[in-house]
């Protein structure tokens, strides 16, 4: 089987614009994860920039027989397997052979026709708030990845039976799946009729509004464009949209606005229990997904998978984790929970108009409990909150507000269940929209019951805290350790691949892959980085604390980037940080100086790879997933370490754990990992060529710079300022 593995691998690189340039650790890679996929052995890969990772686990998937999800951390990648490198694998091998695939998408990427149905003219109208933490009329998440309590909100299928618990979320989304190799799934989506117009289920979608507040909305959108009018171009896409998904749209919806027109996890009930489930987009991709060899997901769906107990994904045998330093920060958000206001007032305004006038005061009753869990949370915001603050017997106010919106809340569920099918103004329902707003409501109130349940017993091994960083704050739960959890339930089930282009020291043990079981390489990484790159560590700077270290830093950073002509990443810890430099260097240099926030992050990076002459100055959402090759970026500057938050709450209970060896088995790794990220930066082609500089002397001088400089890339390595705008200059 290796030499199959080879050979094909052979075949689709002589296709690549390298024309067929060999990579040893690519082949080392793919020869690895064969034997690992056939002997039911976990394996952690470290494949360096440039190895060609994708396709070094994706060939002996493809040949493996079994069935594979492979789990990305950004839609970039996840768009990449899908559109270019599983292609190729199908068209290299022969028909019968090939492998099909799909991609599965969170509940919330897809168009919900029942929703749909009941906006507009003569349908339900909602009252649209974008979910907890996202302000209205703000932009919606492109390529980043969403903090994990958004995600799981975002993400989820419904099961048939909605008092199954937690009901995951799974999505396919337009890859191969079909009956023979390559082949494309149906393409035929449900209603649609042979003109290509779909017969729209319900009044609301069926009509066309004439202004924002025929949607019972105001607010502008993307362009200054009513937020209702959004939803009235969704509305028309609707009638001819093949796959109900999102990325389709020729614009960028607001939250609210899409909102509008999709369901999560906790609301759906399912195809068997919606009048519109025989027409789903999602359960007919879920369907097509279920039919694939190799099916796509991001890392929070497998979170989700996981949390829902295994509802979410189908059966597979092998998992893939590609980004595999992100895989531990994804589970922990994943595994947990959140309560917050925004939730139980959401629940409160979809039940009052399905309930008669006689029960309003038991959706007041909910509205109340939310204002005073919102004044509890208050005092908490940014802090821990220790588990036993939060037990039933307790009289502080927290543990009070929580019992209340738990009490209420179980009330106004009790009262949707025992409520006939009419809606709330006593009207017969002949379309069963009402049941369907009902179903979901009852869906939603049970997670909420479920979650608020879970605040009032939390365990030893979780870490409770409110987190203040959206609209109002939010109660979250989250595992100390995920290492326990994935043991008990991910690793005896299936074959794990891990890899990435930087493994964090102890990554294996910290995710609980038992060591009798599980191998580890490193391919290493194809380019010259001896030659090419330099690492310059600033030595004799300042300590940061001293007042000269930022005017210090700011002489340093004009005379590199004078050096390098432009053509400067300087990455930052902090906005402050980045702000106080850009200010200080930028009557300094005679270059472009771009710093996030002018424009979107694809339209700044953009702007910065199309003129060479141009520094971005940027924070921690470009440290990784940034791809400039060429002559556009010949420096990278790191203005520190970027060791974790101190007052992060989970950090901070692993910490405590730990004890004396916190520092380095906690912080260290995490710094070493991210530094790592920061670093690949800069080399991305084999051509690419150019300076790393690290203004931080902490590098050159701490004790623990051994672990830091250990899992850079083996670039040449100076302390001298001469030897750095030596090196650039002579780029040239």
């Amino acid at each position: 089987m290796a030499g199959d593995v080879t050979d094909v691998l052979d075949g689709i690189t002589s296709t690549l614009p390298s024309g067929g340039e060999r990579r040893p650790g690519q082949e080392e890679m793919a020869r690895a994860v064969d034997r690992a996929i056939r002997r039911g052995r976990n394996l952690v890969v470290q494949a360096g920039t440039g190895t060609g990772k994708s396709l070094g686990y994706l060939v002996p998937a493809a040949l493996s027989g079994r069935t594979v999800v492979v789990a990305t951390a950004t839609k970039a990648l996840q768009d990449q397997l899908a559109d270019k490198d599983l292609p190729r694998i199908v068209d290299s091998m022969p028909p019968g052979e090939a492998p099909t695939f799909a991609v599965l998408k969170g509940r919330s990427n897809y168009l919900c026709l029942q929703r749909a149905a009941e906006v507009g003219p003569g349908g339900r109208q909602p009252e649209l708030a974008p979910p907890d933490g996202i302000e209205a009329g703000a932009g919606a998440p492109g390529n980043e990845v969403l903090p994990g309590h958004e995600q799981l909100e975002l993400l989820g299928i419904g099961e048939p039976d909605p008092g199954a618990g937690r009901a995951g979320a799974g999505r396919a989304g337009a890859g191969r799946a079909g009956a023979g190799a390559g082949a494309t799934a149906d393409r035929r989506m449900p209603g649609a009729d042979d003109g290509g117009t779909r017969s729209l289920p319900s009044s609301g979608l069926g009509r066309t509004a004439t202004s924002s507040d025929a949607f019972g909305i105001g607010g502008q959108g993307i362009g200054g464009q009513g937020i209702g009018g959004q939803v009235r171009r969704i509305l028309d896409w609707a009638r001819t949209t093949e796959t109900g998904d999102r990325a389709e749209l020729s614009f960028e919806p607001t939250p609210t606005a899409w909102a509008a027109v999709s369901i999560s996890a906790r609301d759906c009930p399912g195809a068997f229990r919606c009048p519109s489930g025989n027409q789903c987009f999602a359960e007919r991709a879920r369907a097509r997904a279920a039919e694939s060899d190799i099916i796509v997901v991001n890392t929070h769906l497998y979170g989700a998978h996981l949390a829902s107990g295994g509802a979410v994904l189908p059966p597979h045998d092998v998992v893939v984790f590609d980004e595999a330093h992100e895989v531990e920060a994804v589970m922990t958000d994943s595994l947990g929970s959140e309560v917050g206001s925004g939730r139980i007032r959401a629940l409160a305004t979809q039940a009052r108009s399905l309930l008669p006038s006689s029960a309003d005061r038991d959706a007041d009753a909910v509205l109340e409990a939310a204002t005073a869990l919102d004044a509890a949370l208050g005092p908490w915001a940014g802090r821990r909150v220790p588990p036993g603050d939060l037990a039933p017997d307790n009289q502080d106010a927290l543990a009070v507000a929580v019992q209340r919106a738990l009490r209420r809340v179980e009330r106004l569920v009790d009262a949707l269940r025992a409520s006939g099918d009419r809606d709330g103004s006593g009207r017969d329902d002949p379309d069963g929209d009402a049941r369907a707003r009902r179903d979901r409501t009852v869906l939603a109130g049970g997670h909420l019951v479920d979650d608020l349940n879970h605040l009032t017993a939390i365990g030893d091994d979780e870490v409770a805290w409110v987190d203040d960083a959206g609209r109002s704050p939010t109660l979250r739960v989250s595992p100390i350790e995920v290492g326990p959890i994935l043991a008990e339930s991910l690793w005896p089930e299936r074959t794990a691949i891990l890899t990435s282009a930087t493994v964090p020291p102890g990554l294996a043990h910290r995710l609980g892959l038992p060591p009798d079981d599980t191998d580890e390489i490193d391919v290493g990484s194809p380019f010259d980085y001896e030659h090419h790159a330099l690492l310059y560590v600033a030595a004799d700077l300042p300590d940061r604390r001293s007042p000269q270290a930022e005017g210090a830093i700011a002489d340093t950073m004009a005379a590199l980037i004078e050096a390098a002509g432009g053509r400067t990443l300087a990455l930052f810890t902090s906005w402050r940080a980045m702000h106080a430099a850009a200010e200080a260097v930028r009557e300094r240099i005679p270059f472009t100086l771009l710093v996030q926030g002018d424009l979107p992050k694809p339209a700044l990076t953009e702007a910065f790879r199309s003129d060479p002459e141009t520094c971005l100055f940027a924070t921690m959402g470009f440290w990784q997933g940034v791809d400039v090759p060429g002559r556009s970026l010949s420096l990278v500057t790191i203005d520190r370490i970027p060791f974790p938050r101190p007052d992060d709450p989970v950090l901070q209970a692993r910490r405590d754990r730990a004890g004396p060896s916190a520092f380095r088995t906690v912080d260290l790794p995490r710094a070493a990992t991210l530094l790592a990220q920061g670093v690949g930066r800069l080399v991305r082609t084999s051509s690419d060529r150019g300076v790393v500089a690290v203004l931080d002397s902490r590098l050159a001088k701490a004790g623990y710079r051994k672990e830091l400089l250990g899992i850079l890339p083996p670039m040449r390595r100076t302390t001298s300022l001469a030897d750095a705008t030596s090196f650039l200059a002579g780029l040239d």
